[in-house]
């Protein structure tokens, strides 16, 4: 996928290089590499290639903050020296996955261990990432085990403050000082087993401690400004040669630890990826906070709205499973897809030839799928033509068709050449580019690896058109702070025949996670809310006892996904198409708003002015309400105007809930509110 130029070259430690690239840099000069933007810069001491961080600048504010100790950021045993260190940088084109970038490579080896850092930053970021890579032998990696305090000495001196160095680090930083407020942020996914996804601990750091978690912001309380370390990993429950801990924090001193590689995993010809970390800037509140993080995130895999904007609809949600899976039902469902507005509809586990073992007609096995080498073609019996028929009808009414896929799992997916050609096959003869990556297992690194040349191959031989949609609802698998470069994440499966589908937590869920990971990364489901309404008889916070444009609005900050069968629905759930197409109109949105006022960690998904677009009674005000709809979630508007004075913007607020034919004229709000509403915004009950 790269496109690269042929730029490469080295920089002799005793030499003075330097690099500029759109805005990036990167120069060493006697001991010192600098790399850095205009927002960010980062020094290091050379120390033979094993850097050590020296200063870390945010331009914003003008804050640079000096290192207190020069330790090597990158650490797995005792006093190694490196040797061999060198250094080259190369120009990174902006290609349909990511904007263009500055790679900085750093290559040293401890002892028989070979290492590779590269530095990655995109101009105008307050980030720069660095990804791992070591390859060679070591007679141990230490897993950098965490400690229990209660099993330390009692402080009686000086000398009983000292306490045991972290074994492995993958960064560090140690700008000092004695009044920083930190908040670490822990992720679970295998949301089939849970249903509470993020979890801050707020923490002002003292002796040294162990904390979990993805995230770590720290502010320094003196100044109001601050950092970040991003750890580029699964959650921590279900890492790779995990030690029981991501950060350590020692006053002003902060190391990211846990690699994610053991030495079972080193190869001597092969460059093993341990996990990553993004080491960032910001100055001011919360919310400049969050953007410093999110203006990272974005790099990562850009939204084109043709390819990566979705109103997707699966009808696995309605649990027939596969039993009605086939050319005849895919073509009615599709027409009632394209009715509602639906721009993509996706045929789950049934459509092939290989059985799965969540086939409910006949049950098979996710190993060994290549002793069947027509597993992943068309059922010839549910798809005598093939694919194309759905295909066609599809095109002809602008719905697109995607497909569920699950990689062949033994022996660390070995088969994954096999697995990628199936996935260009399906692209090349069906123009299929949008994939659910279904019953993924990572126990070891050599599964994880495979997968990723399995996702590289795929996007290599489509030019980057295609999108994994990937399942994190069981198993060992990335999270949402890895593979985030390929597509989007299914969260969650809810179904009302269980009674775990609530509007409320749906919503939550997503209000929860968007604050860390962007909201159009997140497929976010609504039901059939007319299904097994029996099995919630007097629950207040049933579906039914919402409307069904509602149900659909908590989805609308994410990729909403419509998990049911349409020809389920009855006549009045087809009213939804016209909201479905007013929404269309402002989902290829992903840029930062404009506004006073923004709604909570939503920020960036919903169209500044949203009350005149047409949207002003179906989304959630900024504060969730996880007790359900007995709590107010009226929407708190957006203004646009950002220096509106309280006289004009009351003003406003009162033209906008001025009725319906009032006065002989309404306001452009009213004219496209064309969708009533079946629930009271402020209580969620119906009226």
């Amino acid at each position: 996928m790269k496109h690269t130029l042929p730029i490469l070259f080295t920089m002799l430690l005793c030499g003075t290089s330097a690099f500029p690239q759109e805005g990036c840099y990167s120069r060493l000069q006697n001991d010192t590499l600098t790399i850095g933007n205009s927002r960010i810069e980062r020094r290091f001491v050379w120390n033979g290639g094993n850097l050590m961080t020296q200063s870390l600048t945010d331009f914003s504010s003008g804050q640079v903050w000096t290192s207190r100790s020069l330790t090597p950021d990158f650490k797995v045993a005792g006093d190694t020296r490196s040797t061999g260190g060198r250094c080259s940088t190369k120009r990174i084109a902006e290609t349909d996955i990511h904007p263009a970038r500055l790679e900085v490579t750093v290559e040293f080896s401890l002892g028989t261990l070979d290492v590779r850092r590269i530095y990655r930053i995109c101009a105008d970021t307050p980030a720069i990432a660095c990804d791992t890579y070591l390859k060679g032998s070591a007679a141990q990696l230490p897993d950098s085990r965490t400690v229990n305090a209660a099993d330390r000495k009692n402080i009686e001196s000086t000398a009983d403050m000292q306490s045991q160095p972290v074994a492995a680090t993958l960064d560090r930083f140690n700008p000092g000082g004695f009044h920083w407020h930190t908040r670490i942020v822990e992720f679970q996914d295998v949301t089939d087993w849970n249903n509470n996804l993020v979890f801050e601990t707020d923490v002002i750091p003292y002796r040294k401690n162990s904390y979990r978690g993805n995230l770590l912001f720290a502010r320094n309380a003196e100044n109001g400004r601050g950092l970040f370390f991003l750890k580029e990993a699964p959650g921590s429950g279900v890492q790779l040669a995990y030690g029981g801990g991501d950060f350590t924090a020692e006053f002003g001193d902060f190391t990211v630890t846990g690699l994610g590689v053991t030495e079972k995993d080193l190869r001597e010809g092969e460059w093993v990826k341990a996990y990553g970390c993004v080491l960032g800037v910001w100055s001011g509140g919360e919310l400049e906070q969050l953007t410093a993080l999110r203006s990272y995130q974005k790099n990562l895999r850009k939204l084109l709205p043709g390819r990566d904007e979705m109103v997707m609809m699966n009808t696995w949600g309605d649990r027939s499973q596969d039993t009605k899976v086939n050319e005849r039902f895919c073509l009615a469902e599709v027409r009632k897809a394209a009715h509602l507005g639906i721009t993509h509809f996706q045929i789950d586990d049934g459509w092939q030839v290989g059985k799965s073992p969540n086939s409910a007609v006949a049950k098979g096995s996710f190993k060994n799928i290549w002793d069947n080498p027509d597993y992943w073609k068309p059922d010839p019996e549910k798809y005598p033509r093939g694919l194309h028929p759905v295909v066609e009808l599809g095109r002809e009414l602008g719905v697109e068709i995607c497909l569920w896929f699950n990689p062949s799992v033994q022996d660390g997916y070995a088969d994954w050449e096999k697995d990628a050609q199936a996935l260009v096959g399906l692209y090349d003869e069906y123009g299929i580019r949008t994939f659910k990556i279904d019953g993924l297992a990572i126990p070891d690194k050599r599964s994880e690896s495979n997968l990723r040349r399995l996702f590289d191959r795929v996007l290599e031989r489509t030019g980057g058109r295609v999108v994994f949609n990937l399942d994190a609802t069981a198993g060992h698998r990335g999270g949402y702070h890895m593979f985030n470069e390929y597509g989007n994440i299914f969260l969650e499966n809810r179904y009302t025949d269980w009674q775990n589908y609530y509007p409320y937590w749906t919503l939550r869920n997503l209000w929860m996670l968007s604050k860390y990971v962007p909201a159009e990364k997140l497929q976010i489901e609504f039901l059939n809310k007319w299904r097994n309404t029996e099995k919630y008889a007097g629950d207040p916070f049933a579906p039914a006892n919402y409307s069904f444009e509602y149900l659909f609005a908590t989805t609308m900050a994410g990729q909403p996904l419509a998990w049911m069968e349409a020809s389920g629905l009855p006549e009045e759930a087809l009213g939804i198409g016209a909201l479905i197409e007013r929404y269309k109109e402002v989902q290829p949105r992903s840029d930062p708003p404009r506004g006073r006022r923004t709604v909570g960690p939503f920020v960036d998904r919903i169209p500044v002015g949203r009350r005149r677009a047409g949207l002003p009674d179906l989304l959630p005000r900024a504060e969730p309400r996880p007790e359900g709809p007995d709590r107010n979630v009226a929407p708190r508007e957006l203004e646009s105007a950002p220096h509106a004075g309280a006289g004009e913007r009351e003003g406003r607020r009162a033209k906008d809930r001025t009725p319906r034919n009032a006065g002989g004229g309404t306001s452009r709000a009213q004219r496209l509110r064309d969708v009533p509403l079946r629930t009271d915004p402020l209580t969620n009950h119906k009226s």
